[in-house]
């Protein structure tokens, strides 16, 4: 019965890393931060046609720090709020 219960622990510690690792909030964090640097570094200098094309507005900064925010606010969310396996979950060992 004890390598029953070992074996059910394991399988329960392997969803719920698998659990954390594919959550979505990550994936959309990472890709917005990652995006949101690449833009708001074109933003930094734009040429005159940029700023002429986009009427005086500084639009890749405002837009970069923008998605920077809102990465960081998905990473946050996903560190504040970690993915949990719902009981009975498919996958997961019945008690």
């Amino acid at each position: 019965m004890s390598d029953l219960h070992k074996e059910v622990s394991e399988l329960e510690q392997k969803s719920a890393t698998a659990a954390r690792l594919f959550d979505i909030r990550r994936i959309i964090g990472g890709l917005f931060v990652v995006y949101g640097v690449i833009v708001t570094i074109a933003g930094i200098n734009p040429s005159d046609a940029d700023l002429k094309k986009a009427e005086g507005v500084h639009i890749n900064l405002w837009t970069g720090l923008a998605m920077l925010v809102l990465g960081l606010f998905f990473l946050i969310w996903m560190k504040l709020r970690p993915a949990q396996v719902p009981e009975g979950a498919p996958g997961t060992p019945e008690s």
